[in-house]
């Protein structure tokens, strides 16, 4: 083995011998690049974010001991320092299976409301313990029947949808100071205008006026119809 050592040695020599006689002959022609906004300005980037959602695919992260907890968390949330995440996005619980499990909702039916259910609590809580910036994100899966009255979509009642997911939101101030930064409308699915707007409409009415809607979650096809609507268009604060 050690003659090919050898011979690769000598070939890494001849060329790097040819790079520095190259580049002192002929140098390369520095490149210039220019930052042109004239065009107009792309899409923002808020950020590198991690997702809580699917259905129960952060399910085993409470059963861990508590000194590995922290640490993972930290690995997660912690700036400068491993994953570092901006922006985390939680699934709001809709007591149906969402591709890998089953997440509680906050309310069962039309009068029970309970913010203790499920594990996404804790982990904004963890996240915003270790960094007050970190952006929330929170998206539904799926939907408690009562809250279509048993319609099967959750666009057929759009106030009652619309109170329901205000709800969860207001929970999260009251019960955990959280403040939600962002919330979509159904999770790969097709969206609903009228649904849009009067969730808008309700997030203000509730003093919600910072928690921007992000729409629909399912492609770009949303643009066009904004462009023809302008109240959607005001209604919807990111597309995505």
């Amino acid at each position: 083995s050690q003659p090919v050592y050898e011979v690769r040695t000598q070939k890494m020599a001849t060329l790097v011998y040819i790079l520095l006689s190259v580049g002192a002959i002929a140098p390369l022609a520095a490149s210039t690049y220019i930052l042109d906004d004239t065009p107009g300005l792309g899409r923002m980037f808020d950020g590198i974010g991690g997702l809580s959602g699917g259905g129960a695919t952060s399910r085993l992260l409470p059963n861990y001991p508590a000194e590995q907890l922290s640490q993972i968390l930290d690995y997660l949330f912690k700036p400068n320092f491993g994953a570092s995440l901006q922006i985390l996005k939680v699934e709001i619980g809709g007591d149906a299976q969402s591709t890998d499990g089953t997440e509680s909702s906050h309310m069962h039916n039309a009068s029970d409301e309970n913010y203790e259910r499920g594990y996404e609590w804790m982990l904004m809580v963890e996240a915003k313990k270790r960094n007050p910036n970190i952006k929330l994100y929170a998206l539904s899966w799926a939907f408690p029947a009562w809250v279509g009255n048993g319609s099967g979509s959750p666009f057929k009642f759009p106030n009652l949808t619309s109170e329901y997911i205000v709800k969860w939101v207001m929970g999260a101030k009251k019960h955990y100071n959280l403040d939600i930064d962002y919330v979509g409308i159904w999770n790969e699915r097709s969206y609903d205008a009228t649904y849009i707007k009067t969730l808008r409409a309700a997030l203000d009415a509730s003093g919600l006026q910072k928690t921007r809607i992000v729409a629909h979650d399912g492609g770009w096809d949303i643009a066009d119809a904004m462009l023809k609507d302008p109240d959607l268009a005001k209604a919807v604060d990111v597309i995505g």
